[in-house]
């Protein structure tokens, strides 16, 4: 990540020291949902240096509902904020709501908080609708003097979204994920360049780039890593990067393809 303005830096670090006490004592007490939001919103303002009154909302209506708070910059809504009271475990289904109010809106960006406990979700548009946990962070376990802890907390900070870092910070978790990483590795470009490799190593061996892909499979990649739906979204990302990497090097060629087992 690139390095934190001077001035954001000092502001999260000296706001965090003076909120940790005041989240402790709120889950001490166990406040409820409407307090809860309270303390949010103060944190919003003091230690990601949203403003109050311009930036955040707390009626942001969809569908006939509410989402708990919305946060706008230049009037452009960038964050739906769904939020649990301070003594509430953050739940999957507490996801569910906050990424249906989103989808409903166009917003990509989610976010989930007890006060205490944050995560912030992309959401992946498509059928079935998604979302992919970028930011997770707990701030009565975070060091105000540790470089690496107010680097993720700038995330939120209204001033990244001016440079588009928590989208930057999302691309760089998705091209190192277990997933995106074996979808690159089966793709027919990598499998095509082992091939050859293989090829150029043992001249008199002839191998399919399917049974190269069949033993990557079987012999090397965890099941977990070429499976199930998380598996599945990244080998249509790679596929499509590798689509547009094509048309926009003006080749007529067809998508890439995934090698079958």
């Amino acid at each position: 990540m690139a390095k934190v303005p001077a001035r954001v830096a000092a502001r999260i670090t000296s706001a965090l020291k003076r909120f940790q006490p005041i989240l402790a004592a709120a889950k001490a007490r166990d406040v409820n949902e409407s307090d809860t939001v309270v303390v949010v919103t103060d944190l919003l303002q003091e230690v990601f240096g949203y403003d109050k009154y311009a930036d955040i909302t707390s009626e942001h209506m969809i569908r006939s509902t509410f989402c708990d708070l919305a946060i706008k910059v230049a009037s452009e809504l960038q964050v739906l904020l769904e939020v649990k009271a301070i003594g509430l475990d953050l739940k999957d289904q507490h996801v569910k709501q906050a990424v249906d109010y989103a989808a409903n809106q166009g917003a990509e960006w989610v976010g989930l908080t007890n006060g205490v406990q944050w995560r912030v979700y992309k959401v992946i548009f498509g059928k079935p609708l998604q979302q992919e946990l970028v930011v997770e962070f707990d701030l009565l376990a975070m060091n105000p003097k540790d470089a690496h802890d107010v680097e993720m907390l700038s995330l939120l900070a209204k001033e990244s979204w001016t440079k588009a870092k928590l989208g930057e910070y999302a691309s760089l978790r998705q091209a190192l994920s277990r997933f995106f990483l074996g979808a690159v590795v089966l793709s027919e470009p990598v499998l095509e360049v082992v091939r050859r490799e293989l090829r150029r190593l043992n001249p008199d061996v002839r191998i399919g780039v399917d049974e190269i892909a069949s033993a990557l499979r079987s012999e090397v990649l965890k099941r977990d890593v070429i499976e199930g739906e998380s598996a599945e979204l990244a080998r249509r990302q790679v596929a499509r990067a590798a689509s547009r990497r094509l048309r926009s090097a003006g080749e007529d060629a067809p998508a890439v393809r995934e090698p079958n087992a």
